[in-house]
């Protein structure tokens, strides 16, 4: 009799709980009865249409998810999706207002496991003010470092060391060689470290692990992909809070008595952040994890699209080669790029625009709303996630003529800056270190393109999920070119 009484307590509180998700799920939309919100459906309770809306597809597609729903409800529609009530907008207006009334109207809202892992002081999660503060600092960092002849040679440097050691190799790993590339540039422009030394090594490895973490389940137990994230990312943290006291010691021994003169020499990216008093020690290490992240995957990744791309246009390849010949012809034997050169690669860039475009690094950004938005005939409640699909506009045929093939040579008559192209996000969130990436790739390509093509093998492509990658590591057929440069 008490086993049968147990039972049926159980089975009320099953059903309890049961209804209140399926209440607590479709609740804002009772709340919000009398505003037009957008059409749109809410999916199962408390998965919403969330496993459907990361479905891996193409990153140059808009995937079935979007598409379906834009032909069923429009380009701007409602859903629930990691866990909240949401609006999903493929409408260039829509997220070009989004984008660019940050902190007024709309917030930075990414799920709470992707702050236990990034540290609630890093710039891709932080708002107001400390954003603000983190975002200045940056910008500035990188108007002084990007053209600088040191930070420049490094990355030619590192280019052709990566480069050589490809001599002797008929395939390579593009993916594991990009990320190479990308990781030595970066330690070495922030935090002075080289490849030899073994500081880097420990770095890349929990930096490896740190990594795997943001793509994984949020499950915090001993032992899940995400533990490990979070316990690398304090080890890194670590890390670097001893470089920085090392770096800050050796600022204060020397030229004691030359203080002036010891501010003036003070120009590498750890000196200049150190002499950053608004910024306070945790948002000072955020700062080296939020460039080593940026710096490593994000450019690593435009890097595979462009070799991706360019693999499949021998006409864009070749002209790319001509443009970069050029440039070299007007050097002297071993002498090194300068910013100079890299303003002349006009055709360059117009390559490296077509690559974010087409390919899509960033799909989607989180955002939420901080009061109730009237937008044409619909409203978007106060606390709901919206997510600007940035791919939509870059993808959509009536803003980009052929827009489903790689036609670089649209950016000679189009503006960069225009608002139908956003691959680093926009307004007051814009990724402020887009500039070295371009550096860093365009740098790459005019050694890698003079010395070798490539032919792609299988049918590896980039496949959003939601972060972009090269299920196979984008392996390539070399073939070195018989003009090797000296």
């Amino acid at each position: 009799m008490g086993g049968d009484f147990l039972c049926l307590v159980l089975l009320v509180c099953l059903v309890g709980v049961l209804f209140g998700l399926i209440f607590n799920h479709f609740l804002p939309l009772f709340f919000n009865l009398g505003d037009p919100l957008p059409n749109g459906s809410f999916g199962w309770p408390l998965l919403g249409e969330t496993i459907n809306f990361l479905k891996p597809h193409s990153s140059n597609s808009i995937g079935s998810f979007l598409h379906d729903h834009c032909a069923r409800y429009g380009k701007v529609f409602k859903s629930h999706l990691f866990l909240c009530p949401t609006v999903v907008s493929c409408d260039q207006e829509l997220n070009y207002f989004i984008l660019q009334n940050e902190g007024k109207l709309f917030e930075c809202s990414y799920p709470k496991p992707i702050h236990g892992i990034l540290g609630q002081s890093s710039m891709l999660v932080a708002v107001g003010d400390t954003h603000k503060r983190l975002r200045n600092a940056a910008l500035s960092l990188v108007t002084i470092t990007k053209s600088k002849p040191e930070f420049l040679h490094d990355i030619e440097k590192t280019a052709i060391q990566i480069l050589d050691s490809w001599k002797d190799k008929k395939k390579v790993l593009f993916c594991e060689e990009a990320r190479k590339f990308t990781f030595n540039v970066i330690v070495k422009q922030v935090l002075g470290l080289t490849p030899e030394e073994p500081e880097t090594a420990t770095i890349l490895k929990d930096f490896l692990s740190f990594m795997k973490g943001l793509i994984s389940l949020p499950l915090y137990i001993p032992g899940t992909p995400y533990a490990r994230a979070v316990q690398a990312r304090r080890r890194i943290s670590f890390a670097v809070k001893e470089i920085i006291e090392k770096r800050r010691n050796k600022v204060n021994v020397d030229d004691d008595d030359d203080q002036i003169n010891s501010k003036n020499k003070s120009t590498d990216f750890l000196d200049i952040l150190l002499s950053i008093d608004n910024l306070s020690e945790d948002e000072k290490v955020s700062f080296v994890l939020d460039s080593l992240l940026g710096g490593y995957e994000t450019t690593s990744l435009l890097m595979a699209m462009v070799v991706y791309f360019l693999g499949q246009s021998s006409i864009a390849f070749d002209q790319l080669k001509k443009e970069h010949e050029n440039i070299r012809s007007m050097k002297q034997k071993d002498e090194p790029l300068n910013w100079e050169d890299y303003k002349a690669m006009e055709f360059t860039q117009n390559v490296i625009n077509e690559a974010l475009r087409f390919g899509n690094i960033v799909k989607f950004v989180h955002r939420k709303a901080l009061k109730d938005v009237k937008f044409k005939d619909y409203v978007i409640p106060s606390g709901w996630k919206v997510l600007p699909v940035l791919s939509a506009v870059h993808l959509e045929p009536t803003l980009h003529a052929t827009s489903l093939e790689f036609h670089p040579w649209r950016w000679q008559s189009q503006d960069q800056t225009c608002k139908k192209f956003t691959p680093f996000g926009g307004g007051s969130r814009c990724c402020p270190g887009s500039d070295l990436a371009r550096v860093e790739v365009s740098f790459f390509l005019h050694h890698l393109v003079q010395n070798y093509r490539w032919r792609l093998e299988d049918k590896d492509q980039p496949i959003a999920y939601p972060y972009v990658e090269f299920q196979r590591g984008l392996i390539l057929n070399l073939v070195t070119c018989s003009n090797l440069n000296p």
